[in-house]
């Protein structure tokens, strides 16, 4: 069976809208999830929760809302998700090789608690390969699903539409990295990406209760999962007819997730009872599930509780609490385990609420999302250190609240009238511009960097014009324009193209947007062109400069649109829309695009972060 996801009951879609069938990917460190809905009826909302395991390649084997991120290859197969059984090597956390700040080995916790049954990165196989793969068998497994649910003359006439989620701190290249292997894996051209704990949030607020918010609350969306806990927090700024909320911070994250609970239990154990003469693997593997599904999940804090561990096979040993094959875990030690782990979620949640951009107001809560952010323990830790007044609230289906959300904000692109919560601006995460020739400024330039200008007649610079700027308030798929002209002499001749590099800075240190390219931490983010050579050369612009020749000037506009985590570039000329444009196109750096004909004109997408 399915599991309904709890929804947007009693709404229709107009009978104008195009059906199409729309599926939400979590794609997780260590988990992900999938949904999906049709447009026209968007109350219904369905997670897949049938997954294949070793022993069955059909679509049910195990029952759970999400399915691990696993790969191995055995024998030319594909293994992944529940087919990857507990024995052996296997490919782990590869999604976090799309975006090397994310390094899996930067936390102290991964140093200190590696995976012993991890492949190492880059082992037979590019983290290009290892996500396209396993994002083509989630999607196989995902239309199996629907040809199994829905009549095969739907299946045959729907499009198809995929959302996938990435992390709030993900880079441009990861995003762009991301969206490349999906579209590798067959999940088609029209992607949307939609930042993870944004998703969560739409659908944790949601699921509150509407008479407990009001406009002016912030509230930090803490999304703990397996691998990473990524945090953000959000301002309400209206309630009718729809909950609208903006970014109030930036967002931040870490390796701090449950999947180090494992890690320390399992050397915990090893350290504690590997001298028994029967210890082994199979030894290994019971304790583990029984300590993954059902002990974490269960410990409140109680230092005098026990819990049974099942070690099959062991020698009794009193000494070691060790009786009839059963450990008995003591609360004090389980509180051990846990007190690292927990201490780098709740240092993420007091950096949140102690940042800047709430103004010195307090959130009203911080809402626990994520496989980890359901802990009872955690949500108690939290609760006793943060200050009075903050409520700790575990918002109903927490683990899937990701997918969820997403699913939610897909389906209210295509249907407006569906939406129930908006994100209207976000913080921009980096400076964002293009180098211009300038008016040299002796209070602002470097005189070494000035040269004389024969158009204009007087000094000039190339610096840097910044269209957003890190920190300032991004609205939501609202185009922002900036004008441009390029200028050069009639003698050399019409030009065929013109182009124009968009600049990225993401000013790690807060030093202020940088004046020139070679600034530090600029870095080039893609190209627009435009194709001159259609047009007549008696179209084209001529003024006379100061020098008394004559000089093309040429003006355009840059168009700029940021979305949940994606950004469109879009190069104007005279004002033409998109169907009039004629060759337009961008570049970015190992993202795969369609080769376009020299009349045929599209924007071009690349994932940005919004900054």
């Amino acid at each position: 069976m399915e599991k309904a996801a709890a929804g947007l009951s009693g709404l229709t879609v107009s009978e104008d809208v195009d059906r199409k069938i729309l599926i939400a990917v979590d794609f997780g460190t260590t988990f992900s999830g999938v949904a999906w809905a049709q447009t026209r009826r968007p109350d219904v909302q369905t997670i897949i929760i049938q997954w294949p395991d070793a022993s069955s390649g059909g679509l049910e084997g195990v029952s759970s809302d999400k399915v691990p991120t696993e790969l191995r290859y055995e024998d030319n197969e594909c293994r992944w998700g529940f087919q990857v059984d507990d024995f052996g090597l296997r490919h782990q956390w590869f999604k976090l090789d799309l975006d090397p700040s994310q390094s899996r080995d930067i936390s102290d916790l991964s140093r200190q608690y590696p995976d012993q049954h991890a492949l190492p990165p880059g082992y037979n196989a590019s983290a290009e390969k290892l996500c396209t793969d396993y994002l083509a068998a989630l999607r196989t497994h995902t239309e199996k699903v629907l040809q199994h649910k829905l009549p095969a003359s739907i299946i045959k006439s729907t499009p198809i539409e995929y959302i996938i989620t990435v992390p709030a701190v993900w880079t441009d290249q990861a995003q762009a990295l991301t969206r490349a292997c999906a579209f590798n894996a067959g999940m088609g051209k029209d992607l949307q990406i939609i930042s993870e704990p944004e998703a969560a949030a739409i659908y944790a607020l949601h699921a509150m209760d509407p008479h407990s918010i009001e406009v002016g609350d912030t509230f930090v969306l803490c999304d703990a999962g397996g691998g990473t806990v990524d945090l953000i927090s959000y301002k309400v700024t209206a309630l009718k007819p729809i909950l609208k909320v903006e970014e109030a911070s930036p967002g931040s994250g870490r390796l701090c997730g449950s999947t180090f609970l494992n890690r320390i239990f399992q050397k915990f154990l090893t350290d504690k009872l590997s001298l028994n003469e029967e210890w082994d693997e199979e030894v290994v593997e019971d304790a583990m599930k029984r300590f993954d599904l059902v002990t974490k999940k269960a410990f409140k804090g109680d230092v005098n509780e026990e819990f049974i561990i099942p070690v099959p096979g062991l020698a009794d040993d009193p000494t070691q609490g060790v009786r009839r094959g059963k450990y008995k875990l003591k609360g004090s030690d389980l509180k051990q385990i846990f007190d690292p782990v927990v201490a780098e979620v709740l240092s993420l949640v007091q950096g949140q609420i102690a940042s800047p951009h709430h103004l010195g107001r307090a959130p009203k809560a911080v809402l626990m999302v994520g496989g980890f952010g359901q802990s009872a323990y955690l949500r108690e830790t939290l609760r006793k250190a943060l200050p009075p007044g903050i409520e700790v609230m575990q918002p109903p289906n927490g683990w899937t609240a990701v997918v969820r959300g997403a699913l939610m904000k897909g389906l209210s692109a295509l249907s407006p009238e569906t939406e129930r919560v908006k994100v209207a601006s976000r913080v921009a995460r980096k400076h964002y511009g293009t180098e211009i020739m300038s008016r040299y400024d002796s209070g602002k330039h470097a005189k070494a960097t000035a040269w004389w200008d024969d158009y204009d007649g007087e000094m000039k610079v190339f610096d840097m014009s910044w269209f957003i700027v890190k920190g300032a308030p991004v609205n939501e798929s609202v185009p922002y324009v900036r004008k441009y002209h390029k200028v050069w002499k009639v003698a050399e001749g019409p030009r065929q193209t013109v182009a124009q590099d968009i600049l990225m800075c993401p000013d790690t240190e807060d030093r202020g947007a940088p004046i020139y390219k070679d600034g530090a931490d600029v870095r080039h983010l893609a190209r627009l062109k435009a194709d001159l050579s259609c047009i007549p050369q008696g179209e084209l612009l001529q003024k006379m400069g100061k020098d008394g020749r004559m000089y093309y000037v040429v003006y355009y506009e840059i168009e700029m649109t940021y979305y949940s985590a994606s950004t469109k570039y879009a190069l104007v000329y005279k004002g033409r829309d998109e169907t009039e444009r004629k060759g337009m196109k961008g570049e970015h750096p190992r993202c795969k695009r369609d080769e376009m004909k020299p009349t045929e004109c599209r924007n071009f997408s690349i994932s940005s972060g919004n900054g």
